[in-house]
């Protein structure tokens, strides 16, 4: 599966050509399965059942592959990971019923986090379900909250659909798209097509940017905050320029890293989760006499990032959508295409940004030293995740899962491009990062690096199945503390009690047990596990991980209690 990883960018513009009665019987799911493939659409995600079988057998005639996975939420991770490495639009794919309603969470995901994703359900007719029950609910309630649209197939309209939820899905800021699929729909005789009318491909008008410009002329000290919208908008250049005509400094979300190498002096560092890294940043973005929100998209951050600036403060945001999230002001707002603005105001002359005090290079400077490893160094946390970066070759693509590890690695791992640490930062859902890296790693063929906690792994144990099955090349590593160590440091600030956070302590007969054994359990899945609890070990044991090709690998690093203290 190695190669040269290609981006497939989506085809919806063309018309359809007119219906022609082909010699083979085409059926309403392969009409939609086509259109899928015609999107680039190479690989479909779920759990069958009978209601949808039809339209996995579609997809498979069409060449889209089906992807068995042992849960929906982890199937529609899958297909987000498989999105991140080839820019087609994710595909999930379920049945009615418990199919649907599993899915919910990892459809919720892709609404916040802003990812492209057709979601087909099965389900019967309309008229039967008038007098039959079992396993019926209405899906179109379930889903509108979390989609983007929710759309029924219909005999002659079915690539009228599936054009319309493409488009959807893709526009703006992208986002999951659900379409109901009848059973006779999909599985009778395709009929005559509704006309598909072209799209014109023209590029979107650019907003009037005097007002802009004047702001930046006068800026002294400018500073720029890039979010969620730019990566998905593929404005990495964009930002350079902007970067470079303003001379200002760069702070960026969790899923905006790498949008400029990390290594390059103007990245200051991310913001999102990490009050220590807040207090960093807050007096640089107290000195500054104009922001620019390039691609901003609030849903990343904690609650401290509301009303982050005064309201007279002079900030000029350049936005996908105006979301009315009230999250922050802004004195002009731009809404568009953000690479294209960003690059319409990255024209020109350089200007006169120089911040005198060098208020940019301290803050970058305190953020290294901020999240470096304590002294004295013990196997912790930062001694993992630095290890890590140190032994993981340049391009290495890495996932988080949700928890108290996540906040500490997307303060210390460094991307070099953008991409390269995948995670759930808008909906912050467990047991996203080992699908992720399931779905990146059957795209490209790649060795990619999963970073989960244990209860996290244990909440998903069944994606290692499908790591084996497909002979994916996933590195895991787990970090074993034996707790829900994020909630655990909560429940300690509000005065609470250790209650509900333990893992593998349960008491009674159990009492003195240790939690899961990972490595064993690993070795029953057909991977090679190991566990330590030394830096010279991990290092060994991650190095060789790279090495192997024989199967997946995961690592279990016991870091103790309370490993996060004070750590962001």
């Amino acid at each position: 599966m190695g190669g040269a990883l290609q981006t497939v960018e989506p085809t919806m513009t063309s018309p359809s050509p007119p219906f022609q009665e082909p010699s083979e019987t085409v059926t309403g799911a392969d009409v939609m399965a086509r259109a899928l493939h015609g999107a680039g659409v190479r690989h479909a995600f779920g759990v069958p059942g009978g209601e949808i079988l039809a339209f996995v057998a579609a997809l498979e005639r069409a060449g889209v592959a089906f992807i068995l996975a042992r849960h929906e939420t982890a199937a529609g991770f899958m297909a987000e990971g498989m999105w991140h490495a080839t820019g087609a639009p994710a595909l999930l794919v379920t049945t009615l019923g418990p199919g649907a309603t599993n899915a919910l969470n990892v459809v919720a995901n892709a609404f916040q986090d802003k990812v492209p994703m057709i979601v087909v359900t099965g389900c019967i007719d309309g008229a039967l379900a008038h007098g039959y029950t079992h396993q019926i609910v209405d899906h179109a309630a379930l889903f509108r909250p979390i989609v983007k649209a929710t759309l029924r197939a219909e005999r002659g309209v079915e690539a009228l659909v599936m054009a319309k939820a493409l488009r959807i899905a893709c526009a703006g800021r992208p986002g999951p798209v659900h379409i109901d699929l009848p059973m006779p729909v999909a599985e009778g005789r395709a009929g005559p097509q509704a006309p598909i009318a072209a799209a014109k491909a023209l590029a979107p008008p650019l907003c009037d940017l005097t007002q802009a410009e004047t702001m930046l002329r006068g800026a002294r000290r400018p500073l720029i905050l890039a979010g969620l919208d730019l990566v998905s908008a593929r404005g990495a250049g964009a930002l350079d320029a902007l970067a470079t005509r303003l001379g200002a400094p760069v702070l960026t979300t969790y899923k905006a890293k790498g949008l400029i190498r990390e290594d390059d002096p103007r990245v200051v560092g991310a913001v999102g989760l990490s009050p220590k890294a807040d207090t960093i940043v807050r007096p640089l973005i107290e000195a500054a006499d104009v922001i620019v929100l390039a691609g901003y998209d609030p849903v990343e951050m904690r609650i401290g990032w509301r009303d982050p600036w005064p309201t007279d403060k002079a900030v000029i945001e350049l936005a996908a959508e105006d979301a009315n999230h009230g999250m922050h002001a802004s004195t002009l707002l731009h809404v568009g295409d953000v690479a294209a603005l960003s690059a319409a105001l990255a024209a020109g002359p350089a200007l006169q940004g120089t911040w005198p005090g060098a208020e940019p290079q301290a803050a970058r400077a305190a953020f290294r030293a901020a999240f470096a490893e304590p002294s004295p160094a013990r196997f912790g946390p930062h001694a993992v995740f630095a290890a890590a970066r140190r032994i993981a070759p340049p391009g290495t693509v890495a996932t988080a899962d949700s928890g108290a590890h996540r906040i500490l690695l997307s303060q210390m791992w460094a991307c070099d491009a953008p991409r390269r640490l995948l995670q759930s930062s808008g909906y912050c859902t467990m047991g996203g990062a080992l699908p992720l890296a399931a779905g990146h790693a059957l795209a490209t063929g790649e060795p990619t690096l999963c970073f989960v906690g244990d209860a996290g792994l244990e909440m998903g144990m069944g994606d290692l199945a499908t790591i084996r099955d497909h002979g994916l090349p996933v590195i895991i590593v787990v970090l074993v503390d034996d707790s829900l160590a994020l909630i655990e440091l909560k429940q300690r600030a509000m005065g609470l009690p250790r209650r509900g956070v333990d893992l593998g302590q349960t008491g009674g007969a159990n009492a003195g047990r240790t939690g899961t054994d990972f490595a064993l359990v690993t070795s029953g899945f057909g991977g090679h596990g190991v566990t330590v609890d030394a830096p010279a070990a991990f290092e060994r044991a991650l190095a060789e991980a790279f090495a192997r090709r024989d199967s997946f690998s995961l690592i279990a690093a016991r870091i103790g209690d309370r490993a996060y203290d004070g750590a962001f």
